[in-house]
């Protein structure tokens, strides 16, 4: 019995049908290991961003320096302190004049926000973020489309090298503000009058952003559909620590009407769905805190925002992305971003529809520090 069951075993391990198995699967490694891209780019890319995500993960992040913070939050704030003012009093029994220093009222200003200590690892608002925006389908959609990646990222690096020398104490970081989910003039298949953009370009960007170090924000712009059935799509690139949310009420059409028509809208459910949703991938996945950018250029864009509650794992940042003449555009952010405060803010600049009328001109990184309180993240569009 055991000399037949030896002899069968045998016959298998020297039959040609055997070696050529045997054969070919030697060949295949061998081939996998000297070409791997034969074999598909994304799965070796992929694969590369684990590795990474991983070993980002096992670094130990420091603690907050809640001093550091606290005294960055008020320097942003900028709130302009009131000059002492002088008075004159007589004394009452010799009748001499003197003049006397008198003290201001304590300021009571909005800014900076009272709110949560974000975990350790937080961006904000130790950096300030410079982000080209846009859409690689499109030249039209903003910078990070307009032109190639090298003229692109080139110019990307000036702007953040202009903020850094503007503001030494803030120093500037790139970034690339890509839109993942565009809203469409049309229904589509679904009726929903957006469309997702695939996984090959989200990729490109992500790769583009690697090469500079630049972190990456994936904006929604939903039409018809909703924040609760977008964001969960893009799930595993929000897992990875660099790649950050944006979400634009201008396309959320509650209304019912389709995008391009009337401006939309997000309440404060929806943001601090998304934070909520941000915080739960960092808590299961080791991740520093999430930023999270919400577009604003008008009054109902936004709705409760004082009911938006930002979370140790999310920063939240409005932000101001009107377009038009410097005086036009201080007075959006004066009217729709001070006066309702949530935590940080942030301000666009147009290249082209900025100076639309004859005799404008960009604003500066100086002009825009003035503002009360400091932008901490700038798009150009």
């Amino acid at each position: 019995m055991k000399k037949n069951f030896k002899h069968k075993l045998k016959s298998i391990f020297t039959s040609a049908f055997f070696l050529s198995i045997i054969s070919s699967a030697v060949v295949l490694f061998v081939l996998f290991s000297i070409f791997p891209k034969f074999f598909g780019f994304s799965v070796s890319y992929h694969i590369s961003m684990v590795e990474k995500i991983l070993q980002k993960n096992k670094m130990v992040l420091p603690a907050l320096d809640i001093v550091a913070y606290e005294n960055k939050l008020n320097e942003l704030a900028n709130n302009t302190l009131p000059e002492p003012s002088t008075k004159i009093v007589s004394n009452a029994k010799t009748g001499e004049k003197t003049t006397i220093v008198v003290q201001p009222d304590p300021v009571k200003s909005i800014w900076p926000v009272k709110t949560v200590y974000p975990n350790a690892g937080a961006i904000l608002p130790f950096k300030r973020i410079i982000a080209y925006y846009g859409n690689l389908y499109s030249t039209k959609m903003g910078i990070l489309g307009e032109y190639p990646e090298a003229e692109m990222t080139a110019k990307l690096k000036a702007e953040v090298k202009k903020w850094t020398e503007a503001d030494p104490g803030t120093p500037a970081i790139p970034a690339l503000h890509y839109i993942a989910v565009v809203a469409q003039v049309a229904a589509g298949d679904d009726g929903k009058y957006r469309a997702r953009m695939p996984n090959t370009e989200i990729d490109k960007v992500l790769k583009m952003a690697e090469k500079i170090n630049a972190l990456v924000f994936l904006d929604l712009q939903v039409g018809f559909s909703t924040l609760q059935s977008e964001i969960p799509v893009f799930e595993k690139y929000f897992k990875m620590p660099n790649v950050h949310l944006g979400v634009d009420p201008e396309f959320s059409m509650k209304n019912g009407i389709r995008p391009g028509k009337v401006v939309g809208t997000f309440d404060a459910t929806d943001i601090n769905y998304a934070a909520n949703y941000l915080a739960k991938l960092v808590k299961e996945n080791n991740l520093p805190p999430k930023i999270l950018i919400v577009h604003r250029y008008t009054q109902k864009m936004l709705t409760n925002y004082n009911l938006i509650k930002p979370l140790p794992e999310v920063q939240i940042v409005v932000h101001m992305d009107g377009w038009g003449g410097v005086a036009k555009k201080l007075g959006t952010y004066r009217n729709f971003i001070y006066p309702e405060p949530v935590q940080f803010t942030g301000f666009k600049i147009f290249y082209k529809n900025d100076i639309l009328t004859p005799g404008s001109s960009l604003m500066t990184p100086s002009d825009v520090l003035k503002l009360n309180p400091k932008p901490i993240y700038i798009q150009y569009q």
